[in-house]
């Protein structure tokens, strides 16, 4: 418990020295003032320690732009490591007078969308399950609030580096044309790997698990109302704890791609300062962020991906344990120890989304390339 204090306590800082920053650089002026001033002095690192010369300052855009990544991943790991806490208090919150929004029989999900077995297609079923919706809200809140004045902050200190994305980008382009396109299949293969991820189900994701239904499944389903059925998939969220396609490569299929896309990103965004420590910093946190969820399970401190009781249900508890047993961190080291099977993995990746993800992350990268170049003027 010392250890998630301290986590919620340094990203709780973190934020208010983040705000501070941002205060006094310009992006919020008490009294209104939206001006930006840049400061003329840099602090001199070693050319040596980046790839190209125009990486060898470290300016205070920079420094802004670093304390908002730091702001964004402590905020997230400090939240996930207290959410167990966070979910409980806001539960109880909701759940007393004079709010009292648990179990309103006129608060339901939509038909579209798969019940899951606890709560039905209530929206607020119970206190558990209040929480946890209102968690979700303030995280994703905290992300849009965090990350976006990281990226805003990122486009300030772009657009006063001493060389242009576009000219970056041509030159890039000009010199060294395996190496970018070699950078943008990678990242475009890690959006391929994030999306497929989607499709396969596991309790550190994001989507729940499903199964396919027979014909006559349905019909019975149809006649005694099975909210957890929809068309011939029917929502069964212990298929997350089953190790297959992506999660027999790695527990962390959704997040460990952003690792190999932010160092590309970077390079392909101008190989500067600023776009290393933007988007390899993202990959870092990725790192760190997936580390934290396994150091969790193995210390059974908390909650982690989807799995919000494995402390008060020894079932899933076990379950989730046995989960972690069978896979590995580090892509493909289950598969090495023997394990996983790659047999297994080729029979049950979901290649189609792969395959899609991968065409649709060629575009949005050349796209999210353009859009930053034209930000950044």
């Amino acid at each position: 418990m010392l250890s998630q204090q301290y986590l919620l306590s340094l990203s709780l800082l973190l934020l208010v020295v983040a705000i501070h920053v941002h205060v006094a650089s310009g992006f919020i002026h008490p009294h209104g003032n939206s001006q930006y001033p840049t400061r003329s002095a840099t602090i001199t690192l070693s050319a040596a320690a980046f790839p190209s010369d125009h990486l060898a300052a470290l300016s205070y855009d920079d420094e802004v732009l670093a304390v908002w990544v730091l702001a964004f991943a402590f905020s997230h790991i400090g939240m996930s490591a207290t959410r167990s806490s966070i979910i409980a208090t806001l539960g109880n919150i909701v759940a007393s007078p004079p709010l009292n929004l648990v179990g309103r029989e006129e608060w339901t999900l939509p038909d579209w969308w798969p019940a899951d077995s606890s709560g039905g297609d209530k929206l607020f079923p119970d206190a558990d399950t209040a929480g946890r919706q209102l968690y979700r809200a303030g995280y994703t809140a905290i992300s849009f609030a965090t990350l976006g004045s990281a990226f805003a902050a990122y486009l300030r200190s772009s657009s006063s580096s001493a060389i242009a994305v576009g000219e970056a980008q041509a030159l890039i382009g000009d010199n060294a044309s395996f190496l970018y396109n070699a950078c943008l299949a990678t990242a475009a293969l890690s959006f391929g790997a994030s999306i497929a991820s989607l499709f396969n189900a596991s309790p550190l994701g994001l989507m729940p698990g499903f199964e396919s239904v027979s014909a006559a499944d349905t019909s019975a389903v149809a006649t005694h109302g099975d909210t957890s059925t929809l068309g011939v998939i029917r929502r069964d969220d212990n298929k997350k704890f089953t190790a297959r396609g992506l999660t027999r490569i790695t527990r962390h299929p959704l997040i460990l791609p952003v690792v190999p896309w932010g160092i590309a990103t970077a390079y392909l965004a101008g190989n500067r300062l600023c776009d290393y420590i933007m988007f390899a910093g993202i990959s870092l946190y990725a790192i760190a962020g997936c580390a934290a969820q396994d150091l969790r399970v193995s210390k059974e401190e908390g909650s982690v991906g989807t799995v919000f009781r494995p402390n008060t249900s020894v079932e899933e508890g076990q379950r989730l344990s046995q989960f972690f047993q069978q896979t590995s961190f580090l892509p493909f080291g289950a598969v090495l120890d023997g394990r996983q099977d790659i047999g297994d993995i080729f029979r049950e990746v979901p290649w189609l989304g792969f395959v899609v993800g991968t065409a649709t992350g060629v575009l949005a990268e050349e796209k999210i390339l353009y859009l930053l170049s034209e930000l950044s003027v």
